[in-house]
C-alpha cells in the first residue's frame, strides 16, 4: 500500500499544481481519492470567511448543499477544530447535513493554509457504517495536504 499511496500523492501534487482549469483539477483530485479507497462520494470544497462551496466532486450526483455557512454540519465542526471529523454513523450525529439519504459514514478533512487558516475541505462519504479506519483517515489527510496547491494557486 505505501507504494500505491506515494504514487497517488505524487499524482495529486502534479494535478493540483498544473495549469488546468481549477474545477477540472478538483474533479480529478476527487476521482483519485474516490478510487484509492473505493468510496462512494468525494467532494472538494472551498472555505471562505462565511461560506463553504463545492469546487467539484466524484460520485453519483451533486451534493444537496453546494454552498452552506461555515458553522454548519460536520464540515463546520472540522473547520472550527482544524482537524478531521470522522462519523461512523451519521444518523446518530445531529450536526450531519443530509447530502445523500444513503450516506452512513462521513469524514471531513480540513485543508490548512501555511498560516493555519482552513481554506478548503475534502469530504468523503460511504454507504457503509464505520467505513473509515485510522488508516483511511491518514490517507485522506495525506491526499488533502498533497492537494494544497489547488487552494494556494486559486
Amino acid at each position: 500500500m505505501p507504494i500505491v499511496i506515494n504514487n497517488v500523492l505524487g499524482q495529486i501534487r502534479s494535478i493540483a499544481a498544473s495549469g488546468d482549469d481549477r474545477a477540472a483539477k478538483a474533479k480529478r483530485l476527487a476521482e483519485r481519492i474516490q478510487i484509492l479507497g473505493s468510496y462512494r462520494w468525494v467532494g472538494v470544497y472551498d472555505v471562505g470567511p462565511e461560506q463553504v462551496s463545492i469546487i467539484a466532486w466524484s460520485g453519483p450526483s451533486a451534493p444537496e448543499y453546494p454552498t452552506f455557512p461555515v458553522d454548519k454540519g460536520l464540515t463546520g465542526a472540522a473547520i472550527q477544530q482544524k482537524k478531521a471529523v470522522v462519523v461512523g454513523d451519521v444518523r446518530n450525529d445531529p450536526r450531519y447535513l443530509t447530502a445523500f439519504g444513503s450516506t452512513l459514514s462521513e469524514i471531513i478533512v480540513p485543508v490548512l493554509s501555511p498560516d493555519g487558516r482552513v481554506i478548503g475541505t475534502v469530504d468523503v462519504e460511504s454507504e457503509r457504517l464505520n467505513a473509515f479506519s485510522a488508516s483511511d483517515q491518514q490517507m485522506i489527510e495525506q491526499c488533502a495536504e498533497a492537494a494544497l496547491a489547488l487552494w494556494l494557486l486559486a
